[in-house]
């Protein structure tokens, strides 16, 4: 029997105010299926990065975006199968609401085929992962306390 493979990433929520909505940004790639699968970016430490560092560095890859961190969201954990060889890995991913500063979705790298800003409620219907859908319910639990107490 294989031992289990701990890993670990760390990603942001991007989001922004349109009017009195809330928008995040939404990353697909096309699917063997032909469908799209979408998620929030996220990836793996670097050398000696802070959790922080890897979000930061992480989610301006993959969106194309400057990104701040205005706080942590949450973490969310699952296991899978890695691609090739099949073996057992568990994941743990720490998520950070973010704030774009600047950059394009244009920009973003190769490892996503779309990127999108999204309103909030049509970002988690296309969400393919359910942990993530309750990263981004957070994250709006969060801005929206934010508001009150502005």
């Amino acid at each position: 029997m294989n031992d289990v493979i701990e890993m670990e990433s760390m990603g942001g929520v991007v989001a922004r105010m349109r009017g009195d909505d809330v928008e995040v940004v939404v990353c697909g790639f096309d699917a063997q299926s032909n469908d799209i699968i979408w998620g929030l970016p996220k990836g793996t430490p670097e050398n000696d990065e802070t959790p922080e560092q890897t979000a930061l560095r992480e989610v301006s890859e993959e969106t194309g975006l400057r990104v701040s961190i205005d706080e942590f969201v949450s973490r969310i954990d699952y296991c899978f199968e890695r691609y090739g060889d099949g073996a057992p890995c568990h994941k743990v991913v720490h998520f950070y609401l973010m704030s774009a500063n600047g950059g394009d979705l244009s920009l973003h790298d190769h490892e996503f085929d779309y990127v999108r800003w999204l309103p909030a409620s049509d970002a988690m219907t296309a969400l393919t992962y359910d942990n993530e859908v309750r990263v981004v319910e957070n994250a709006l639990s969060l801005i929206s306390k934010k508001a009150r107490t502005g």
